[in-house]
């Protein structure tokens, strides 16, 4: 019997003047578009300012105990699929850490009536996209698909539910056994400070706690893990009565109500997990730690304060404070270690709530020069500072925006919307919890956020994290003591041994009432709407391209020029990207203070950037201070403030974010690759932030010569969508048309560098890696090239998705890395074409041996079924290239600058759907030139190096002697 409700929330505040939207901090572009869909979708009365925002969804529980809310949205032809199992890794034992993440990945393998792989395939297929994640109180599957495949999914996660315990096989265990060893690499062995977050959890939480250990567990955990304990997991916490289903978007609900007890309703429910209360922590004294990290090349201080769970009062104030302390250039932090000592580049301070305890984190990273006793010291004053100088009411206000943009982050696709009330319901009992939050944003007062503070962080214990670069123990906070940290030998790294999978094993099948062996149909492929675009140009040259799209008051926006970091002189490398920081440093009337202020007040984002081949002022508006954003965008154009103090701070931030990605595998790998295909003499052989060198030697004038220079409207378009039509652009526009001259540019212009000859391998000493980060590739076509995007399609079997040949090989098959890929990039005139992949340290050679097998097997072509399902994944996918105006915006300057027609997508889908098996293999043996690659790896040279000379590629070259 199914017990029904629905309902509809609305959520109003009172925003006099928009008070709310003018004191929000909209550094996170997506919180804006959200907070102005939560304050606008449904209502907006002009007398009293009030919003409403309206989510209707039904929520009712089938007998089983399985939880289901539907919410319609039919704005897109696509449907959101989310179901989240209460049960993350606070459920694991010690002993058996991590075994919740792993569970996560063996659920990806397959069922009783899935084959193998099947998830990614069918998904593809249909033109969706689907994953899961795993965090210490919840995992959450999800597919986001065009409508008519909903059946399917709702037939695929039942099957995951209810249908998959005799499908638990070892080869498959062992495999994603090795793939986790490898993320746990990847994201934490192999990357600088990644064993920060096991020290905290288990210095401040005490042995048992449900938080000592991390979310990924511990190696020796993982690879003790057994099958057995995989179907004890399952039978303890993956019943129906301890999830919640949860479908939105595009469908009528009568007909999933009878799709949800078709598939969901016989499934029996499952053992009840013990209900837990709140285990907060107190520390008794102080803990400081310190570790030598074999990847950091500057300290970094974490200090933190255990606090309390989620959804309480305190919660909620101790968020408040850390965007109080940290949150920008008005705070103490930044003040203070920032702006006035330049110990730190950034400063960050923030409540970590998790569902049964909580730690409020201050994370700093020093600066050359300064230790993290300086650091510590300096938080301290900051305190002070914040103790003398108080909280003023507008503080709140800016902050209660900004949290509430925070909430609706989950309202703005329906993926969002779906998991997000999965996520209420699931830790709250009540998907509409929203409501109480918006409450609880709304009451907090300067009492709570200080009492608060003195509650939880003034003058109380905490644990200090030191991790320092290997040999510097001196640069760690005072009285620190040496961190247990358990790392991995790379030369007994092995992974769990394989056990050949025939894929011939019979499996017994769960009784079922209906046929679950049978994959149901897909109904008739949603029709794409390609918006109409509208364009224009301006007396001084500019072009603008747009689409008006009324549903929600509000406009995304690109204004692009072109040059960027291309315009950059050899010896200057670094200008264009110091120059676009500093011009949103206050302008010419305005402190940077004060032009942050402005900004927020319009309840506006603008932000400026520069790319290889552009500089870009991105941002997004109510569609009413359109205007008004413009007019503030004309004076930072128009009228840079150019402030010595700001660029020396900018500088000396460049710099140390320099040092830092020095101890950055990937980062390394990236700029050493293009160095060897461009060559140092092109632009685009180095890094667009420049060199420690070259950014020591910049100075303003450098910047004022660029912008000089490069900046003209003739090199300008701009990129709109939204609420507001093609006259209201133009008259916001006026004051640039008139004032913005039109210059004469000429921009450097580089000889297209010379391909390699025949294919080389290099190497990149980083001692100690535990994983090797592999590059393969060489220059290729551009984005401008006829065959770019038939390229494109090519690739995509290949290395462009995640059922593509080479990440099914190395990943599902041998189980080396996390992920391995292949790809062109886009750029004008020329590109590069690059596979790779991070693998565990002892599976380097194999690795190389086997990308460079895949790929000289690939240009003898594909099979018919391949090439399907390529076409199948490209094509329908396309209906949800235009939920959001980011997306639109993007299409908009893909068209702008590359002169594409408006259409280019039905182009697009023609090209695939006209493929043949012949035309795939001739663009493979073209553009897959696997006789003259670049080769190289970014490892530990001592164990790694010496056998790569027999991959048949000569003598491997060491970079970095």
């Amino acid at each position: 019997m199914h017990v029904n409700s629905i309902r509809i929330l609305k959520f109003s505040f009172n925003c006099p003047t928009c008070k709310i939207m003018k004191n929000s901090n909209l550094k996170n572009l997506r919180f804006l578009v959200l907070f102005l869909l939560a304050t606008f979708i449904l209502s907006f009365s002009g007398k009293a300012q009030t919003g409403t925002f309206t989510i209707e969804y039904e929520k009712y529980t089938l007998d089983n105990g399985l939880e289901v809310i539907l919410h319609q949205d039919d704005s897109d032809p696509i449907v959101a699929v989310a179901i989240l199992y209460h049960v993350g890794s606070s459920r694991e034992k010690p002993g058996k850490t991590g075994f919740a993440h792993l569970f996560e990945h063996i659920l990806f393998n397959r069922s009783e009536n899935i084959p193998q792989g099947g998830f990614d395939i069918i998904i593809q297929n249909a033109g969706g996209t689907l994953n899961g994640g795993t965090s210490y109180d919840y995992t959450v599957y999800y597919e986001v698909v065009p409508k008519n495949a909903l059946e399917r999914v709702l037939w695929m996660e039942s099957d995951r539910m209810g249908f998959i315990e005799n499908a638990f096989t070892s080869p498959a265990f062992i495999t994603q056994q090795n793939v986790v060893l490898n993320e746990k690499r990847q994201r934490v062995d192999n990357q600088p400070y990644g064993h920060t977050n096991y020290v905290i959890h288990n210095t401040i939480f005490p042995e048992g706690h449900p938080y000592n250990w991390t979310v990924i567990g511990e190696m020796e955990d993982l690879k003790n893990a057994t099958l057995e304990d995989v179907k004890d997991f399952y039978n303890n916490y993956y019943g129906p009565n301890n999830a919640t289903l949860v479908i939105a978007g595009d469908f009528s609900n009568e007909e999933v109500r009878y799709l949800v007890d078709k598939y969901f309703a016989e499934i029996p429910a499952g053992r009840t997990p013990e209900i837990r209360e709140s285990i907060n922590v107190t520390l008794d004294a102080t803990i400081k730690l310190v570790h030598e990290d074999n990847f950091a090349t500057q300290p970094q201080l974490q200090m933190v304060w255990p606090t309390i769970q989620s959804y309480t009062d305190d919660d909620y104030a101790l968020r408040f404070l850390g965007q109080i302390l940290a949150g920008n250039k008005k705070a103490p932090m930044y003040r203070h270690l920032v702006r006035d000592t330049r110990m730190t580049s950034n400063t960050s301070a923030a409540q970590n709530s998790l569902e049964l305890a909580g730690t409020f984190n201050i994370v700093l990273t020093a600066n050359e020069g300064f230790s993290l006793k300086d650091l510590e010291n300096g938080v301290f004053e900051s305190f002070r500072m914040f103790e003398e100088q108080g909280i003023s009411e507008t503080d709140l206000e800016r902050i209660k925006a900004g949290l509430e943009m925070s909430f609706y982050s989950g309202l703005s696709t329906v993926y969002d919307k779906s998991v997000s009330l999965a996520l209420y319901n699931a830790l709250t009992g009540d998907p509409g919890y929203i409501e109480e939050n918006i409450k609880k944003i709304q009451a907090i007062t300067v009492d709570d956020v200080m009492r608060v503070y003195e509650t939880y962080i003034k003058d109380k214990p905490y644990v200090a994290t030191s991790f320092v670069p290997k040999g510097k123990s001196v640069l760690a906070a005072e009285n620190s003591i040496k961190a247990e940290v358990v790392e991995e030998d790379i030369l007994q790294a092995a992974a769990v041994t394989q056990v050949t999978d025939t894929g011939q094993e019979e499996i017994t099948k769960t009784p079922s009432r209906i046929d679950r062996s049978i994959e149901p149909p897909l109904g008739a492929d949603p029709v794409i709407t390609i918006p109409e675009i509208w364009t224009a140009s301006l007396s001084n040259g500019m072009e603008i391209y747009g689409i008006e799209q009324q549903e929600l008051p509000i406009v995304y926006f690109d204004l692009v020029i072109e040059g960027g970091f291309k315009a950059d002189a050899l010896d200057k490398l670094g200008v264009a990207n110091m120059m676009t920081d500093l011009m949103m440093e206050g302008t010419i009337t305005k402190t940077p203070e004060e032009l942050e202020e402005e900004i927020e007040l319009l309840g506006a984002h603008i932000g400026m950037y520069t790319s290889n081949e552009e500089i870009v002022i991105s941002g997004a508006s109510l569609s009413r201070n359109f205007k008004k954003t413009m007019d503030i965008i004309q004076e930072i154009l128009l009228e840079p403030r150019w402030d010595e103090e700001q660029f020396e701070l900018k500088k000396n931030q460049n710099i140390n974010y320099l040092i830092q990605y020095e101890g950055n595998p990937s980062f390394i790998a990236s700029r050493e690759f293009n160095k060897l295909a461009f060559g140092e003499d092109h632009v685009f052989g180095h890094y667009s932030l420049g060199t420690i060198e070259s950014v020591s030697h910049i100075t303003i004038e450098d910047l004022k010569n660029f912008y000089h220079s490069y900046f003209s409207p003739t090199l300008t378009t701009l990129n709109i969508a939204g609420d507001i039509s093609q006259e209201q652009v133009i008259d916001a526009l006026q004051g640039l048309e008139v004032n913005w001259k039109a210059r004469d540019v000429h921009l450097p212009q580089y000889e297209d560098p010379v391909p390699v000859a025949e294919s080389k391998i290099y190497f990149y000493d980083m001692p100690g890696s535990k994983q090797s980060v592999i590059y393969i590739g060489n220059l290729s076509i551009g984005r401008d090239d006829p065959d770019y995007y038939a390229a494109y399609v090519m690739n995509y079997n290949l290395g462009g998705t995640f059922i593509s040949v080479l990440n099914m090989i190395l990943r599902e098959e041998k189980g080396y890395t996390y992920g391995a890929s292949s790809g062109f990039s886009g750029r004008k005139g020329i590109g590069t074409f690059v596979a790779g992949s991070s693998v565990q340290s002892d599976a380097t050679f194999e690795s190389v041996r086997i990308f460079k097998e895949e790929m000289e097997k690939y240009k003898q072509g594909i099979s018919e079924e391949d090439l399907w399902l390529t076409k199948n994944a490209l094509i329908r996918s396309n209906v949800r290239r235009f939920e959001t105006l980011e997306s639109i915006v993007s299409m908009l300057e893909i068209i702008s600058k590359y002169d594409l027609p408006f259409d280019y997508v039905k182009d697009q889908e023609n090209t695939v759907r006209n493929m043949t098996i012949k035309e795939h293999r001739d663009l493979a043996s073209k553009y897959l030139q696997t006789d003259k690659m670049i080769y190289l790896i970014v490892g530990d040279a001592e164990t790694q190096f010496g056998q790569l000379s027999e991959l048949g590629l000569g003598e491997p070259v060491l970079l970095n002697k």
